[in-house]
């Protein structure tokens, strides 16, 4: 097992290069896809080119948010071993196409994403869904609350930003089930941001309202997302809530086998995504925070952004491959 050291050192190393190259490769891999209409061979393409790239990490890697559970998912199913086992024991979570559908219409924030932490960080969570709330730095702490209604949280994000209501922007997943959300939101007078997929890009535009436009994310998406979510935010610095929807006795049980005990829990972000975190995002299609892949006769350029909890630095990488082979 490797000692204090050097499990950061390894930290240390993912974070310069490696951990771009993951998402690079299954962000280029999707790309070739977009706009085909066909999300499963997208999907497909990505989750081989991440877990290749991943099998050549020095970690001893175990992949706690994956594509689902073992019997659901061939590969980078939840519990599946990665890396060449030669490093620090990490927990990875992981989405290598962020966004089937958007990428399948060659429509904006389909993203690459990966984070690893330190082993027994990251919230070992179901296939589900989650409720969630977030915001991004800057503000009070308990500025926003699951607990609190809707128009509460409205409200307490334009006091602690020093406008009215009408000027905040909520993000939405637009779905039949946050019908009377969205309404109740617009009864604030503020602005909504409907999203068809892709709700780790939506909070994670929380945190750069002045590029992105949005305030505050509220609404039920995936418990995966949520969790890769909470561990930008970690980095970049912000405010998370999520409440999994366990809401049958078979959901129950399967959370039950992870070790969740309490179905009405709220995870604060810190619980979802602990410790010395590192999340690699890389635009597939073109997006608010991200450019999407692009091909050339003679390179492919990627946008990347790597971020570390520990030391709140972000890194934006804009890369020209020139060697195709690696593609």
């Amino acid at each position: 097992m490797a000692d204090k050291h050097s499990q950061s050192s390894s930290l240390d190393r993912i974070l310069t290069l490696e951990i771009a190259r993951v998402t690079e490769r299954a962000a280029v891999a999707a790309a070739r896809l977009r706009g085909r209409g066909d999300e499963k061979a997208a999907d497909q393409v990505a989750v081989d080119a991440m877990r290749q790239e991943l099998n050549r990490l020095p970690i001893d890697g175990t992949v706690v948010i994956g594509e689902g559970e073992r019997d659901e998912a061939p590969m980078l199913y939840i519990g599946e071993e990665v890396g060449t086992k030669d490093g620090a024991a990490v927990d990875i979570a992981l989405d290598p196409l962020e966004g089937t559908t958007i990428c399948a219409k060659n429509l904006p924030n389909s993203l690459a994403v990966i984070a690893i932490a330190e082993k027994g960080s990251l919230l070992y969570a179901p296939d589900v869904y989650m409720e969630k709330v977030a915001i991004g730095p800057g503000y009070p702490p308990n500025t926003v609350a699951l607990d609190a209604t809707p128009t509460d949280n409205v409200n307490s994000v334009a006091r602690a930003k020093g406008v009215e209501p009408h000027e905040i922007t909520v993000c939405i997943l637009d779905r039949p089930r946050h019908a009377k959300l969205i309404e109740e939101v617009r009864a604030t007078g503020a602005a909504i941001r409907l999203i068809g997929d892709g709700d780790v890009a939506g909070i994670i535009h929380t945190t750069d309202p002045d590029e992105t436009g949005i305030d505050l994310y509220l609404g039920i998406g995936g418990a995966p997302e949520g969790v890769l979510a909470a561990a930008a935010l970690r980095c970049i610095g912000g405010q998370m809530e999520g409440r999994l929807q366990l809401n049958t006795p078979e959901k129950v049980a399967r959370a039950a086998k992870m070790g969740i005990t309490d179905p009405n829990k709220i995870y604060r972000m810190e619980e979802m995504a602990k410790g010395d975190v590192l999340f690699s995002a890389t635009g597939v299609t073109d997006g608010n925070l991200l450019a999407g892949v692009k091909f050339a006769r003679d390179a492919i350029s990627t946008h990347t952004i790597v971020m570390r909890s520990s030391s709140k630095t972000v890194r934006e990488i804009k890369a020209r491959h020139q060697d195709l082979t690696k593609f």
